[in-house]
């Protein structure tokens, strides 16, 4: 886990990708592009790669973001709803907006993921049965609930095959002029790390963080709002990445511990690793095929959520 490492596993798995395609282009080619390989490293291969980058640091942080201020290892983007709420915030805007552009269907899912996750962190409070398991089914349960809804008006309004594409991630139809939107998450994270100090302190209760002199429900509100605006940006751009916010930030915490600050720009690396890394997996096993991102994330993601799940039920 120590920073370096992560730094040349990412300079590693960033030049393979921009080297792993259909149109092989290879190092030896740099010295001498042809325009239709300089058009695709420009169109295709390098968009690809800054959106897989921002997506998995952005993702990794707001889980470890979610994890901080829920007090529950179990909670993310994914388990609380919020990814649900962003996707019917985009059918919403296709409904209603035809004409809408990418800005203004992130806007809308934007309003819907902070409703939907303000709405999860309402049940939270009220739910006097605090297991560190049952937090997320009720986020699951949520979720479902809103994905249920999502999916009726989009068959009722012939939208379905339009709702399918942000149900899967999906960098291969990342292009230059369609992913510019995750530029977005970048100030936002700037904005995560210099409140990571006020996140720590709010995760350890209200009580606690008022005797402190911390306004936590100011800093709790800067959190969903973060958590919110980063989701509905990666939703719209490259679809869902499961697990993705849970499985990270559980892995790096278990090393660093959990001071926000300190932890953030390993989760940010590791998360950026690991997209990078299942991407390529993706790849290159069907080679020239690909498999979607949201797959392997998920698999490989589902196997070691399962595994800390049956650690965890170990050491009780």
């Amino acid at each position: 886990m120590k920073k370096r490492y992560l730094v040349i596993a990412l300079i590693v798995l960033s030049v393979a990708s921009i080297f792993i395609g259909v149109k092989d282009i290879s190092p030896l080619d740099l010295f001498n592009l042809s325009d239709d390989k300089v058009h695709i490293l420009l169109v295709s291969r390098l968009p690809r790669l800054i959106s897989i980058l921002i997506a998995g640091m952005s993702m990794s942080v707001i889980g470890l973001i979610m994890q901080q201020l829920s007090r529950n290892k179990f909670v993310s983007p994914t388990t609380a709803g919020t990814m649900d709420s962003a996707r019917f915030g985009i059918l919403v805007s296709m409904m209603l907006f035809t004409s809408a552009g990418p800005l203004e269907k992130m806007l809308i899912a934007f309003v819907f993921a902070l409703l939907g996750t303000f709405i999860f962190m309402k049940i939270l409070d009220r739910v006097k049965y605090k297991d560190t398991i049952f937090i997320p089914l009720v986020g699951l349960m949520f979720g479902n609930i809103v994905s249920s809804i999502t999916t009726f008006f989009a068959y009722k309004n012939n939208l379905i095959q339009n709702m399918s594409s942000w149900l899967q991630g999906d960098f291969s139809m990342v292009m230059k002029g369609r992913y510019e939107i995750m530029y977005i998450s970048i100030p936002v994270l700037v904005i995560a790390y210099l409140y990571a100090n006020r996140f720590t302190i709010a995760g350890m209760g209200e009580e606690f963080s008022t005797n402190l002199g911390l306004k936590y429900k100011q800093v709790v509100n800067i959190g969903l709002v973060i958590v919110a605006l980063v989701s509905s940006v990666v939703i719209l751009t490259v679809g869902t990445l499961p697990f993705l916010g849970l499985i990270i930030p559980n892995i790096v915490t278990l090393y660093m511990g959990d001071n926000l600050k300190r932890a953030l720009p390993h989760t940010a690396l590791l998360g950026a690793v690991f997209v990078l890394f299942c991407d390529i997996l993706g790849r290159i096993i069907i080679f020239p095929y690909e498999i979607s991102i949201g797959l392997t994330v998920g698999v490989i993601g589902s196997g070691i959520f399962l595994y800390m799940l049956l650690a965890r039920r170990k050491a009780l």
